[in-house]
């Protein structure tokens, strides 16, 4: 497949962008929040679920990941919860992306991550990009989640 080149300049888009970083892993080191650029932009190593579900149609069983950044413009403050931000070397691994509507066109995108920490950045308007930067390699496995509900809990 082609390098992907996307851009998100609505909750639609956002949807679709969210949809190819599900799965992306990274380190706490590539994340970074800029205040007088009012950027936020991280790297990460997306699995290519386009190729993946091109390939299962197909009957082949490679699986990819893809370097890529993903880039939020017009950033007007970042929340972090759950993630050490000094402990540059930790990888995280990202599920997807949400938006949440304020005073049009502001609202609040939040960054899902796994074991629920999140980042949630306030944003003047939606205006956000993915890029594939090159490199390809590929891996053993798709990612996999949990199906149906969670286990019964007890009361105590």
């Amino acid at each position: 497949m082609a390098e992907l080149k996307l851009f998100a300049f609505d909750a639609d888009d956002l949807a679709v962008l969210s949809a190819h970083v599900q799965d992306a892993v990274l380190r706490v080191g590539d994340i970074a929040f800029l205040p007088r650029e009012r950027r936020f932009a991280a790297i990460a190593n997306r699995f290519d679920w386009a190729d993946a579900l091109a390939d299962s149609k197909t009957g082949k069983q490679e699986y990819s990941r893809r370097r890529a950044a993903l880039r939020f413009e017009r950033v007007l403050g970042a929340q972090v919860q759950g993630i050490d931000l000094s402990r540059k070397g930790t990888v995280v691994c990202l599920l997807a992306l949400s938006y949440e509507p304020g005073e049009a066109p502001a609202g609040r995108v939040t960054l899902h991550f796994a074991d629920g920490a999140a980042i949630r950045l306030h944003v003047e308007c939606i205006e956000v990009e993915l890029k594939d930067l090159g490199p390809v390699w590929r891996v053993a496995s798709m990612p996999k989640h949990p199906t149906g509900d969670p286990a019964p809990t007890r009361d105590a």
